[in-house]
């Protein structure tokens, strides 16, 4: 089916008539369009494989919806979800953007503290999602450091070592890691954010997308902000005054840090291999 064809199709479901559409940038799973009706709104869907991503897109829908409930961080509402044959879509609405504001720094610092300090009876999420392309697991656990082992750690080790990687964990390791996590209450947090995974709306304020929301340590947003760069210090700076972290974060951000560098290993190959290792060996 060709691309009019099937956004035609989408529109129809959703109720509004499309006059112009164009492809927008959607990464290496999803195609994406901006699509404008004839009355002048716009908005964004997304499409995929239903048969090879099942579910992505309603895990998303809810992963955004909890996010946005707490009105502390602007999030794209989600207009529509649904499947055309074999093609799954997520219909958003459209953010404009504009340059950052001269406060999004802090901005971004004081919204992502108060979207940590919402919590939860239990570390998980209601259903398991995804990050990237690779399931993520989402089962409900009391403590922040069974959470991270069994529900990030352990998922990844098993596909790396399913698809070839020698990863030398010491007998010990859970051990070493599960006392220097710390014993904090569960944190509503994106789950995977990069610089890529936010927008600058209209108003010059972050707007996140793209999430892999859980209940879950904090310090893993913190963590992979680092991983990859493009944030400013004052994000971090604020944060720490509206929400003080844990002693000693630089100590654990490598640990948080492997879970996604686990991740980047099992979807683009082995030049992530030595990082996932040293790290492995700093707490073995």
């Amino acid at each position: 089916m060709s691309a009019s064809k099937l956004l035609d199709q989408i529109a129809e479901q959703n109720n509004f008539g499309i006059k112009t559409y164009s492809r927008l940038t959607g990464g290496d799973i999803n195609d994406v369009f901006l699509l404008t009706s004839k009355e002048g709104e716009k908005s964004v869907v997304k499409l995929n494989d239903a048969q090879k991503y099942p579910g992505m897109f309603e895990a998303e829908k809810a992963g955004l919806e909890q996010l946005a409930r707490p009105g502390v961080i602007d999030i794209p509402e989600v207009l529509g979800v649904g499947k055309i044959k074999d093609t799954a879509y997520l219909l958003l609405e459209y953010k404009a953007s504009v340059p950052k504001a001269p406060d999004f720094s802090e901005k971004f610092g004081i919204q992502l503290a108060s979207l940590h300090k919402i919590t939860s009876d239990e570390f998980g999420f209601p259903e398991d999602n995804y990050i990237g392309s690779l399931p993520q697991y989402n089962k409900s656990s009391k403590s922040a450091a069974d959470f991270y082992i069994s529900q990030r750690l352990e998922p990844q080790l098993k596909i790396a070592k399913d698809r070839g990687y020698s990863l030398q964990l010491s007998e010990d390791f859970f051990i070493n890691i599960s006392e220097i996590i710390p014993k904090e209450p569960p944190a509503l947090i994106h789950g995977d954010l990069w610089n890529g995974n936010y927008l600058v709306n209209e108003k010059g304020m972050p707007c996140f997308i793209d999430p892999a929301t859980a209940y879950a340590p904090r310090e893993m947003d913190l963590a992979m902000m680092k991983l990859f760069g493009g944030f400013e210090e004052e994000v971090f700076t604020t944060y720490q005054d509206q929400f003080p972290l844990a002693p000693s974060l630089e100590e654990r951000v490598p640990l948080w840090q492997l879970y996604y560098l686990l991740v980047h290993l099992n979807l683009f190959g082995k030049g992530y291999l030595s990082s996932v290792s040293n790290i492995i060996k700093k707490y073995s």
